[in-house]
């Protein structure tokens, strides 16, 4: 999955707040956290424009990347 087909035409719908963090949701289903302290004084709408959250995105895309890389190279190692 990449981020062009994430946000492309798509809108991001706030879901719930946990921790520190919003937790957005894309019209396909991917969930992802914006942390309080990114906000500063900016507006957030319950929804709006995926594209507006792009950074978001693409941080936890890389987390969740990054995570699969590890259990494989654990899974690996076994």
């Amino acid at each position: 999955m990449n981020i062009t087909e994430l946000i492309k035409n798509k809108r991001a719908h706030f879901l719930h707040y946990r921790e520190g963090h919003f937790i957005y949701e894309t019209d396909d289903g991917f969930q992802f956290p914006v942390p309080l302290a990114d906000i500063g004084a900016a507006t957030l709408l319950a929804e709006d424009k995926a594209l507006f959250f792009m950074r978001w995105i693409r941080r936890h895309l890389e987390t969740i990347q990054a995570a699969g890389n590890s259990t494989k190279v654990q899974r690996e190692a076994s």
